[in-house]
């Protein structure tokens, strides 16, 4: 693989572990063990994405992530509890996927995977608690149905085509910096009428 498609691997994998970490952890866990991905000689410390104990973990992370998304409240809960793990995790899926031989290159992807990583999940975490707002409780379920239709389909993209992934990711990346400004629009605006 070429720098840019490491790169449109390192950005998307880390966009979408602001989403679904546990799905995305697995998925490149078994990308390496599949050998589709190969680490650099300099990060084989990351092949412990593919162990076995990681997969099956990672595995079960996924499924309770799944249905812990599909209720309404508990989503948000779950969301909270990971505002520290999902940014780690992205950061360290961006080390496992960019070959960065340079400390200040290893540094560099850390800070941006898991920088993309905290603004996926803002934004996902923020658009959730509007959804939870909702009178019907339909429109949790389905919101979090399209986020792991689109997760799926992005990791696999990813995979398939990184430099397409590159794209996307970078649309996502600008969709949630507008998410998140626009969400902190409102809450300054609900803040200063309350007051």
């Amino acid at each position: 693989m070429g720098i840019v498609e490491l790169l449109g691997l390192a950005g998307s994998v880390s966009l979408i572990s602001g989403w679904r970490l546990y799905l995305t952890v697995f998925v490149t866990g078994m990308a390496m063990r599949l050998e589709w991905i190969s680490l650099p000689e300099n990060l084989q410390v990351l092949d412990a994405f593919a162990n076995p104990w990681v997969l099956a973990i990672s595995a079960f992370g996924a499924f309770a992530e799944f249905f812990a998304d599909k209720i309404l409240w508990l989503d948000s809960i779950w969301d909270t509890v990971h505002t520290a793990i999902r940014p780690l995790g992205g950061a360290l899926l961006a080390l496992a996927v960019v070959d960065a031989s340079d400390p200040v290159w290893q540094v560099v992807v850390f800070l941006v995977g898991g920088g993309a990583a905290l603004m996926s999940h803002g934004a996902k975490a923020g658009a959730r608690a509007l959804v939870n707002t909702s009178p019907e409780p339909v429109s949790n379920a389905v919101v979090s149905t399209g986020e792991d239709i689109a997760a799926g389909g992005l990791l696999f993209l990813a995979f398939a085509n990184p430099v397409v992934a590159l794209i996307i990711a970078s649309l996502l990346l600008v969709l949630c910096l507008t998410l998140v400004y626009k969400g902190y629009r409102l809450w300054r605006k609900m803040v200063s009428s309350g007051n």
